[in-house]
């Protein structure tokens, strides 16, 4: 669909910037005043993580004027393998920080904001307010559904990208000419059901690829140029090397974009909505969640437990806590697990970081081995808790 710029074009270029922009301006297509709308731009990024690092760095490299950094994390080692726009001495620094510096390196004329902050009901207008266009670089539901609600009040373009494993997503949502995200998705997976980029892994070139499409549809956007992904969602199997176009359409009983924006309000709580964990497995938690340190006092006293891991063999070969045995989550989902469990013993399940096993604990539980628990914080908290030798990820 095309739509028209969304960016008035900025003052003229400089000697320098013409210099440095000169393989835009000689395409008939951006020219001189397609390179003032990019300067004169204001472009808000959510993340500077796996997506954002890309679709950072050559909105940068473009001339996108102002660029805005809403993150609150920082860098880990664990970071470098996807999220390119820190380096090594980076680790343990601000992510925003750090994307400023890489940014600075990139192009010294675009200016950065940097919004140290998580973002919510409380923070989201303000920040969204202040830019043209949103890109969402976030990994998990609850924001993305806070972002699109945002955006569709605020009238703003949303730049969306989806990444897990070998596969990518993108599209562009903008309620003004066609669907909004909750016309993909009207509501989130159920708890548990999609694993995140950190339980499941994700081929770090993959950011590159979806981060870019990104990139490319932002700057159509702000330019007038081609037709953006609005009322497409494109997606890419990089193992097959393959790209599909999929059509979606406006639903007219979308709660956000087809009532009256005046009319929508924001949803108190996006992570409630979103929740992480089923109801079965909130109620099974209950009294029935021990800590590494419990689990280190039991092994020390000698008790006589069945420790089960139920994580994926490629994270068991990774790191595990010592006397476990390895059955992954999807045997308790078909069943298959609860033969192997002894029915002599106290169950005690774990997995990277607590939500797996608890969705696991929900299934013996209801499978009647009432004295089951789970770990809260897995084989994470263990590593950095009780044996710091072992390897995190």
């Amino acid at each position: 669909m095309k739509v028209p710029p969304l960016v008035l074009p900025g003052p003229a270029l400089s000697v320098a910037e013409v210099r440095r922009y000169s393989r835009h301006l000689i395409i008939p297509d951006v020219a001189m005043v397609g390179q003032q709308r990019l300067m004169n731009a204001k472009v808000l990024c959510v993340g500077a993580g796996g997506l954002g690092s890309p679709a950072l760095m050559y909105l940068a490299a473009a001339g996108v004027g102002t660029l805005g950094v809403v993150e609150f994390d920082t860098v880990d080692e664990s970071n470098l393998q996807r999220q390119i726009i820190h380096g090594h001495s980076d680790i343990g620094k601000s992510k925003a920080q750090s994307a400023k510096e890489s940014i600075a390196e990139i192009n010294p004329y675009v200016k950065v904001n940097i919004h140290e902050v998580r973002l919510d009901v409380s923070n989201v207008m303000d920040l969204f307010s202040q830019y043209d266009l949103i890109v969402d670089g976030t990994d998990n539901f609850a924001t993305r559904y806070l972002v699109n609600d945002a955006c569709v009040l605020l009238g703003k373009p949303y730049v969306w990208g989806s990444i897990y494993r070998f596969d990518g997503q993108a599209s562009v949502f903008w309620s003004q000419y066609g669907p909004c995200y909750r016309c993909l998705y009207p509501e989130p997976p159920p708890p548990g059901m999609v694993p995140s980029c950190a339980e499941g892994g994700v081929l770090g070139v993959l950011c590159a690829s979806i981060g870019s499409i990104q990139t490319t549809e932002a700057i159509k956007l702000i330019t007038g140029i081609g037709d953006p992904l609005i009322g497409s969602l494109m997606v890419y199997d990089a193992l097959e090397m393959s790209y599909r176009k999929i059509k979606v359409r406006k639903d007219p009983k979308c709660p956000i974009c087809s009532s009256n924006p005046t009319q929508t309000q924001l949803l108190p709580d996006y992570e409630a909505f979103c929740g992480a964990l089923s109801e079965r497995a909130e109620s099974a938690v209950q009294d029935s969640t021990i800590s590494v340190t419990q689990v280190k006092e039991m092994m020390d006293a000698g008790e006589d437990f069945y420790l089960v891991d139920v994580r994926e063999p490629s994270e068991w070969e990774i790191v595990r806590i010592p006397g476990a045995v390895l059955i992954p989550k999807q045997e308790f989902l078909d069943g298959t697990a609860l033969a192997k469990l002894p029915t002599d013993k106290p169950l005690v399940l774990y997995c990277k970081g607590g939500v797996r096993s608890a969705e696991c604990l929900a299934v013996v539980k209801g499978a009647g081995f009432s004295d089951a628990v789970h770990v809260s914080g897995g084989v994470i908290a263990w590593a950095k808790q009780i044996d710091t030798s072992l390897a995190v990820y």
